[in-house]
């Protein structure tokens, strides 16, 4: 069990380690299980689609008894703050405001018993770190993003596109150091990182050559950079295998640029209507500029249709041959997701950002004839309650006040790290249609009854959807490091037909 003491500094100095220790690692080498080989594949490319911050599982797919404010009530009545509205599957729910994910979800699977991790007090970054590499931190290597392990294990699809995307995260904001902790390959190696894409917007700019750089003068810069990393070593912590690696990715960036692929990032390629579909209600896309995205911390239009850009990109990334895709609405601390306050006004903003697109994300890749070799996972790091911090019985300590009586409305919502129970959205990809995994008790604390599903069980079903064995591991400082936690993982074989 890891102190509950431990802080984001103790975070940075064992993630700054763990990626000085991926430099001086030598090649991994994959370590197969004749026990148990890898599964037959139902899906081709793995779209996550992230909530960053902490989604509250009771106010989106797991609605509870709707409350609605009045000054004095007492926040422990307090499960749902938005009424239930019927789906396209007779026997699941939602909370109002996502009447377009609720029309698609007979494409889809829903779990609603995600349990996190315990890893004492609970810090955003260290639960994001183990949902997006399967660990929890610390580790003694780098841990590879479940992208990185998909990448390097199954290559990519298309020669010339990225196998590992992410849109939409930067890490110029709060924690930005702790999210590139785990937005690596790893000990995997450079070649199997991110193509990282902050501004949906501005997609096309990553795959062209700076503004005013002609194209032969940018060839030679990247001639006279090969020789210099080719020349220079990184140090006595890099090891030829890493050096090697770094070249060899930035050889495939240079070749995407002169590929049909990079049409595929240029978002201005795609029809209007098309376009305005991704967006949400009301916002127009003649008003979208670069310059508007740029802006955080408000709920203006450009601001709330960036997400739904990221899904239009990577539906036509996906077109295009991309492997694995992260979009996410963006972790930034006390913004989107994470609703310490005016949790219910936040969250009518954020299901506004994402309704339409997610819907519109799985119809359009149906009509492509894609949706049944795309796995699109919609997902968040843990739930939240009004009243519980962590989870029932393991009580952490609490970083959020919550009066006795509430008197304004932002205390209205659900603002404390609820751990015990949260949802996950999978469509595509083999899954089945119209399933409800998991049940959640109807009264506070609204913890999982039935079918816990862990991170080493979810990450085993994403590979098992992609043809990976929870067992495939690769061998690091002379010892196999696994896909999912020391090989344990199980696919939830319940959720395929």
């Amino acid at each position: 069990m890891i102190n509950s003491d431990w802080s984001r500094r103790d975070f940075l100095k064992t993630a700054g380690t763990a990626t000085l220790g991926a430099l001086a690692a030598n090649a991994p080498v994959a370590v197969g299980s004749e026990a148990e080989p890898a599964p037959e594949p139902t899906a081709d490319s793995l779209i996550v689609l992230w909530m960053g911050g902490g989604m509250a599982s009771t106010e989106t797919f797991d609605p509870k008894r709707y409350v609605p404010f009045e000054r004095g009530m007492d926040p422990d009545r307090v499960l749902s703050t938005f009424p239930q509205i019927d789906t396209a599957v007779d026997h699941i729910k939602f909370s109002a405001g996502l009447e377009r994910i609720a029309g698609v979800m007979d494409r889809g699977a829903l779990i609603r018993s995600y349990t996190a991790g315990d890893l004492g007090f609970i810090l955003h970054s260290r639960h994001q770190y183990q949902w997006h590499t399967g660990y929890a931190p610390p580790q003694t290597v780098a841990a590879p993003h479940i992208g990185a392990v998909i990448s390097r294990t199954l290559g990519p699809r298309d020669e010339a596109m990225p196998a590992f995307i992410d849109i939409g995260q930067r890490f110029d904001v709060g924690e930005g150091e702790e999210l590139k902790a785990f937005h690596t390959a790893g000990f995997l190696g450079s070649e199997y990182g991110p193509f990282i894409v902050p501004y949906p917007d501005q997609a096309a700019d990553t795959v062209r050559p700076p503004k005013g750089m002609s194209v032969s003068r940018f060839q030679n810069r990247h001639k006279l950079y090969q020789k210099l990393l080719a020349e220079s070593p990184l140090g006595e912590y890099g090891s030829d295998y890493q050096q090697q690696s770094l070249i060899r990715s930035m050889d495939n960036a240079h070749r995407l640029l002169s590929s049909p692929a990079a049409k595929a990032f240029d978002l201005s390629l795609e029809p209007k209507e098309s376009l305005a579909e991704y967006l949400p209600e009301g916002v127009d896309p003649a008003t979208l500029s670069s310059a508007s995205f740029r802006r955080d911390g408000s709920y203006e239009a450009q601001t709330v249709g960036r997400f739904g850009l990221g899904c239009l990109l990577a539906r036509r990334l996906v077109e295009k041959g991309a492997r694995f895709i992260e979009v996410t609405t963006e972790y930034i601390p006390f913004l989107n997701w994470d609703t310490h306050e005016h949790g219910h006004q936040r969250l009518v903003d954020m299901k506004r950002q994402i309704d339409r697109p997610v819907a519109r994300l799985i119809l359009d890749l149906e009509e492509r004839g894609l949706l049944d070799r795309t796995l699109v996972v919609l997902a968040s790091e843990f739930s939240r309650d009004m009243m519980t911090e962590g989870k029932p019985g393991r009580k952490v300590r609490d970083q959020v006040f919550v009066p006795e009586k509430i008197q304004e409305e932002k205390h209205y919502g659900m603002h404390r790290h609820f751990t015990d129970a949260g949802c996950v959205l999978l469509f595509g990809g083999g899954v089945k249609r119209g399933v409800l995994h998991g049940v959640t008790a109807e009264e506070r604390p609204c913890k999982t009854i039935s079918d816990r599903v862990v991170i080493e069980d979810l990450h085993a079903t994403l590979y098992r959807a992609m043809g990976i064995s929870p067992r495939h591991a690769y061998e690091i400082e002379q010892r196999p490091f696994y896909v999912t936690r020391d090989g344990l993982g199980r696919p939830i074989e319940a959720l395929f037909g």
